[in-house]
C-alpha cells in the first residue's frame, strides 16, 4: 500500500467513526465525503484527489478554532466549512468565553523549556495540570512539594492567559507553590496555588467540575497545541493549524465513551495539549483533564469527578504528600489508574494490591475508587498466553546463546552487566544459582527492579534461516512470575506492544523440527520490553538481515546483542517504568577482511511516549522511528553493560563517525550508510 494510499485508509477510518457518533454532523458531511469519488479511476492523482477530500471532510467535523480577546473566532465562511458547529459554538459562545478566560499556558523561567503544558482554574486560586507536566518543573520533598532546581537557581513558573495569535498581551500570574502531584500509577493530575492578583488585574473565574460526565457529541478543548514531529500526517496537521502553534485554540468534537477513571474524546489535539479542558458545551462545565492522545484515534481525559475528589480531598487535607515509593509497582492488569484519594477518616477506602478490597471503616460511605475498564484485546495474537505453562526441567537442554558461534578465534563471550551487578536477576538452575536463561539459540539476562531484560543475546544463521509461527505469550517457569511483565503495561492503545529483543525469526534455524519449539522459547515475556506499535523502523528491523549480507559468505553467521537503556528518569506507566531508547550490536566475520567487525546502533522512542503529550521543542528533538549508528564504547557507558572486545573491533572506535558537524547524531536513511570498515 502506498503512503497516500495508507493516509487514505487513515482519514476514512477516522471520518467514518466520527460519522457514526455523530448523526447530524454524520449527514452534513456525507454528501462531500462521496464526491467525485465514486466515478473516479484508481490511479495515483485520484488517490490524491480522495485524500484532499476526505482531509476537508476531516477539519469540517473537527475543526480547530482561535481565540482572540478571550473570544472563539467562530469564523465558518467557507462553502465547505461546517454549519452545524458555528450553530452548535454560538449557541454555547457565554460558556466558552467563561471557560476560556480561566485555561492558560505555563511558562517556566530557569528551565530548559519556555513552557510546559496547559493548566486551568478550578478553584479561586487553584490550577490544574497533568502530572507529567507538573513533574518537569516540580518534584515531591519532604513532607511536601516544591519546585525543581533549574540551571542556576529553582525554577519559577507562571500561568498566562492570553498567548493568543494576533494578539501581543499577556495576562501572567505566578504559580506560587505546587499543591499536589498524584503519585503513580494513579490519575495524571497536578495541583498548584496560583496568585490571586497580578497588579490591578484578578484571576477569572474558574471552570466547574461536573459531577458525572457522560457521552456527548457538543464538548471542546481549549489549550496550547504545540507543533508535533510525532504526527504521521505533517502535511495535514499544518493544513489544520495553519503552521501556527503554541497559541490557544479551541477545538469541538464528542466525548465517545466514559471509563471509570477517564473519558475518552474525539477533539483534535497536538502536544502541548496536556492540561487541557474538555469542556461541556451545553453546561459550560468540565468533564475531563486532557493527558494524552492519538492524532486522529482517539484522545483521553481524566474523569471530571475524579478531579473534583481529589481537589476536595487536597483542600481539606485528606491527602497529604508521601515519600514516594521506590518499590516496584503491580497493578492489577484490569486497574492502570488508582486514585489513592479515599477518606481514611469516614466510611471506606479503596486500596490496589493489585486486587480492589474494601475496609469497612464505620461511619459514612467515602466516594467509591475509580479504575479502569480492561484492555480490549488486540486484533492479533500478541496477548495470546498459551494454556498450559511448561516447567523448569523442559529447559535443561537448552544450550542458549554460543560465544564460540563465529569460531574460537572469534569467541564473543556473553555480555557483562557491571554497573548495576546487583540488580541482576538469580535464579535456582539445578542447585546452582545462575543469571544466564538459556532458550533455543539465545540468552536473556533480566533485571530485578524493571523486570525485563538487560539483554538478549542471539546467535543468526542466515544459512539455515526458517520461518515459524507465531504463538502465545508464555512465563519463563524458572523465575518467579512477580519478576516478568504479562500484562500490565501491554495493550491497546495508550498502552504498549510487546516488543522482542531478540527478533522472532532470529533463532529459527537448523534443524527443520526446531523452528516450533524455537518459536516458542522467543514468546516468553522475558524476551520482551514495552515499545508503542510504531517504534519499529524499517531500518531498526532490517540491521541483522544487512549484517548477513556482509558476514562470512561461506558461514553466514552473526551475534547480536539488544537491549533497553535503563534511566532513572524513565517515565512510569501503568506501575512500569518504560525505557526510552535501546540499543543492539551486531557481531560478525566480515567477508571482505576475514576479521571481527562489531557495529553498534541506538534507536529512541522518546516521542512516541502517550503520556508525555507536550512537545520538548529545541532542548530534545530526538526524531522519530531513527536508527543511529553509534560507538560500542559510547554504548557500554550508556547502559552499563561490557561487551569484552567488540568496542576495539567496531569500525567507529577511532572517533565517533556517527555525529554530524555539530554535534548531533546522524540518523541513518539507508543501510548503505552503515559503515562496517574503519
Amino acid at each position: 500500500m502506498s503512503t497516500s494510499e495508507e493516509r487514505l485508509a487513515s482519514l476514512r477510518r477516522f471520518n467514518l467513526a466520527v460519522r457514526g457518533k455523530d448523526k447530524h454532523l454524520g449527514e452534513e458531511s456525507l454528501e462531500l465525503a462521496h464526491t467525485e469519488v465514486l466515478e473516479m479511476p484508481r490511479s495515483a492523482d485520484a488517490i490524491e484527489r480522495e485524500v484532499e477530500l476526505e482531509s476537508i471532510v476531516m477539519r469540517r467535523q473537527r475543526p480547530v478554532l482561535a481565540i482572540l480577546d478571550n473570544v472563539p473566532q467562530i469564523q465558518f465562511e467557507d462553502p465547505d466549512d461546517s454549519k452545524i458547529w458555528k450553530s452548535r459554538l454560538e449557541g454555547a459562545k457565554s460558556f466558552l468565553e467563561s471557560a476560556i478566560r480561566a485555561v492558560g499556558r505555563i511558562d517556566l523561567v530557569g528551565s530548559p523549556y519556555d513552557w510546559i503544558g496547559t493548566g486551568w482554574l478550578v478553584s479561586d486560586s487553584i490550577l490544574v495540570t497533568n502530572r507529567h507536566v507538573a513533574n518537569e518543573f516540580a518534584i515531591h520533598k519532604g513532607a511536601a512539594f516544591a519546585f525543581r532546581m533549574g540551571t542556576d537557581q529553582h525554577i519559577s513558573a507562571s500561568i498566562d492567559f492570553l498567548q493568543e495569535i494576533g494578539n501581543a498581551k499577556t495576562l501572567t500570574f505566578k504559580l506560587v507553590r505546587p499543591l499536589h502531584i498524584e503519585a503513580e500509577p494513579g490519575p495524571d493530575v497536578s495541583l498548584f496555588e496560583v496568585e490571586v492578583d497580578s497588579g490591578d488585574l484578578k484571576l477569572a473565574k474558574p471552570i466547574v467540575l461536573a459531577g458525572r460526565p457522560a457521552v456527548t457529541e457538543n464538548v471542546a478543548v481549549i489549550g496550547y497545541p504545540a507543533y508535533d514531529s510525532r504526527i504521521p500526517d505533517p502535511e495535514l496537521m499544518e493544513k489544520i493549524y495553519g503552521k501556527t502553534y503554541n497559541k490557544k485554540r479551541l477545538a469541538p468534537g464528542g466525548v465517545t465513551r466514559v471509563e471509570q477513571s477517564r473519558i475518552l474524546h474525539t477533539c483534535t489535539t497536538l502536544g502541548g495539549n496536556s492540561g487541557s479542558v474538555v469542556v461541556d458545551l451545553d453546561s459550560g462545565e468540565a468533564l475531563g483533564l486532557h493527558f494524552s492522545g492519538t492524532f486522529m484515534t482517539t484522545n483521553y481525559a481524566v474523569r471530571s469527578d475524579v478531579v473534583k475528589r481529589i481537589l476536595a480531598n487536597v483542600r481539606t487535607g485528606r491527602i497529604r504528600p508521601e515519600a514516594p515509593s521506590h518499590k516496584a509497582v503491580s497493578p492489577s492488569p484490569v486497574s492502570p489508574w488508582v486514585t489513592g484519594a479515599g477518606d481514611l477518616n469516614a466510611g471506606s477506602a479503596s486500596v490496589t494490591i493489585p486486587l480492589t478490597i474494601t475496609i469497612s471503616l464505620g461511619g459514612a460511605l467515602a466516594p467509591p475508587a475509580y479504575h479502569a475498564s480492561p484492555p480490549v484485546a488486540p486484533d492479533d495474537d500478541v496477548d495470546m498466553v498459551e494454556g498450559e505453562e511448561a516447567v523448569a526441567e523442559d529447559y535443561r537442554d537448552r544450550t542458549g546463546y554460543n560465544e564460540q558461534f563465529l569460531g574460537k578465534k572469534f569467541a564473543v563471550p556473553l555480555p557483562t552487566v557491571s554497573r548495576d551487578a546487583n540488580d541482576v536477576l538469580e535464579y535456582d538452575n539445578q542447585g546452582n544459582a545462575d543469571t544466564e536463561l538459556r532458550y533455543e539459540h539465545f540468552s536473556v539476562v533480566m533485571s530485578k527492579k524493571r523486570r525485563m531484560c538487560f539483554f538478549s543475546a542471539a546467535n543468526i544463521d542466515g544459512n539455515l534461516a526458517k520461518k515459524n509461527k507465531r504463538v502465545g505469550w508464555k512465563w519463563d517457569p524458572r523465575i518467579a512470575k512477580t519478576q516478568q511483565i504479562m500484562n500490565e503495561c501491554y495493550g491497546n492503545p495508550p498502552k504498549f506492544s510487546r516488543g522482542h529483543m531478540t527478533r522472532r525469526e532470529d533463532p529459527g534455524w537448523g534443524d527443520p523440527r526446531l523452528p516450533s519449539a524455537v518459536t516458542k522459547t522467543l514468546m516468553h515475556v522475558t524476551n520482551t520490553t514495552p515499545q508503542m506499535q510504531a517504534f519499529n523502523a524499517p531500518i531498526w528491523l532490517a540491521l541483522e538481515d544487512y549484517a548477513l549480507d556482509h558476514a562470512k559468505e561461506d558461514q553466514m553467521k552473526i551475534a547480536v546483542f539488544t537491549g533497553p537503556y535503563f534511566a532513572q528518569n524513565d517515565s512510569m506507566m501503568y506501575g512500569i517504568k518504560i525505557p526510552r531508547a535501546f540499543w543492539k550490536i551486531i557481531a560478525f566475520i566480515h567477508d571482505d577482511t576475514g576479521r571481527l567487525c562489531a557495529t553498534g546502533y541506538e534507536m529512541s522512542q522518546d516521542q512516541s511516549l502517550p503520556e508525555e503529550e507536550f512537545v520538548f521543542g529545541a532542548f530534545r528533538s530526538p526524531q522519530l522511528n531513527v536508527a543511529t549508528q553509534v560507538p560500542i564504547r559510547s554504548i557500554e557507558t550508556r547502559s552499563g553493560i561490557s561487551f569484552a572486545k567488540l568496542a576495539s573491533v567496531d569500525p567507529l572506535a577511532g572517533g565517533d563517525e556517527g555525529l554530524e558537524q555539530g554535534g548531533t547524531r546522524r540518523p541513518l536513511q539507508s543501510l548503505e550508510q552503515i559503515r562496517f570498515l574503519r
